[in-house]
């Protein structure tokens, strides 16, 4: 690369670092744009960068502080916020890596921790039951109304265009009404997998579990997160089991370390790719939420992850406890925009569950407050 590309690339890290949006590709198009105009000027990139990276409308004052800051030295100019701590995301689908840093403040969580922790894990070969499962997925997701129309011979709209062609066809002879119906699609499924130390006990039955969920449906996405986030889906479109949880555990860097749920869930948004995988989808998370540090980016992450999904579920195995309720400060700020807070200690209801999605159940919130 150019020595004179490097501050252009680096403007979008920067941007990355602070919670902007900015997509590998926008930072490429917006040293095309530099190319393009010249530049003549620092208004030239400073338009290229308005056009190609595109910040928030609410957002332009804090992108200009940061223009003015990274290309003139200005140092008055920086937004509070610096990044104390980086979340690494490593994309299965043959991007490069990309490092995403977010505010991390270790305050909350007693049972997790925030430390990074590299290590490998292994998988036990046994038979978990997991078949019938994976046969009746792709039938049991829930279904929206697609913009392709299929032929239908009853309850259906009038299909104009092929009725008009039949008259013709047919000199001018009324045929019977030929209709059309919006094909109904299944909605995707998005299975974010917390591999810290705290779920250590669960972890290899959830990767089971993401395995024969990719198998059986075609629009399954599999993430785990840490203090790093992994994209594992083609991993697991291995169809022998063993072999793609042996990919899988290859991939992954940060089995069994600390947790940074909410920052990691907020990089995950910050990648367009990534977080068009949640729009419109089933997302269920697996994770204790046992959130160290400042629960405010995991509140932040979780309203943001809702607005995008068509319903929000997190199983934690605390809920396998008769005594369980969620009254930490965490489960209690998210509580409001879960759709389930479910039991998430057992295969047998993790399934059962993930099958009934398709079926309407009261939020989360409802339920709760009747048990406590």
């Amino acid at each position: 690369m150019p020595h004179a590309a490097a501050p252009l690339l680096g403007f979008g890290r920067l941007l990355r670092r602070h919670g902007f949006a900015v997509a590998p590709e926008q930072v490429s198009g917006f040293m095309q744009a530099v190319t393009l105009l010249g530049p003549r000027s620092m208004a030239d990139i400073r338009e290229a960068a308005l056009a190609m990276l595109a910040p928030p409308p609410d957002r332009h004052g804090e992108f200009e502080a940061h223009f003015q800051s990274h290309f003139y030295g200005n140092a008055d100019a920086v937004v509070e916020g610096e990044a104390d701590e980086e979340t690494r995301i490593k994309d299965d689908g043959g991007a490069s890596q990309e490092e995403i840093e977010v505010v991390s403040q270790q305050q909350g969580g007693e049972l997790s921790s925030g430390a990074e922790q590299l290590s490998t894990r292994d998988f036990q070969r046994d038979d978990d039951g997991l078949g019938a499962f994976r046969r009746k997925l792709a039938s049991a997701l829930p279904a929206r109304r697609s913009f392709r129309t299929v032929r239908t011979h009853s309850r259906g709209k009038l299909d104009l265009r092929r009725s008009l062609r039949e008259i013709v066809c047919a000199d001018g002879d009324v045929p019977s009404p030929l209709l059309r119906r919006r094909q109904a699609v299944p909605r995707k499924l998005l299975i974010l997998i917390d591999i810290s130390g705290s779920m250590k006990l669960h972890t290899s039955d959830y990767l089971k579990l993401a395995h024969a969920a990719v198998q059986g449906a075609d629009r399954a996405e599999i993430f785990t997160f840490g203090t790093r986030l992994t994209r594992i889906t083609a991993a697991l479109r291995i169809r022998d089991r063993d072999q793609a949880l042996a990919r899988a555990a290859a991939q992954v860097d940060d089995w069994d370390g600390g947790t940074r749920m909410g920052p990691t869930l907020l990089a995950f948004l910050s990648v367009p790719r990534f977080s068009s995988f949640a729009r419109g989808a089933a997302v269920v998370i697996l994770s204790d939420a046992l959130e160290r540090g400042d629960h405010a980016e995991l509140e932040t992450a979780m309203r943001r992850l809702s607005a995008r999904a068509f319903r929000l579920s997190l199983a934690t195995p605390l809920a396998g406890d008769p005594r369980f309720k969620p009254a930490t400060a965490a489960l209690s700020a998210i509580l409001p925009v879960l759709d389930d807070l479910i039991d998430g200690s057992s295969l047998r209801g993790l399934t059962d569950f993930i099958l009934s999605l398709a079926r309407p159940a009261p939020a989360a919130t409802a339920i709760w407050k009747r048990v406590s």
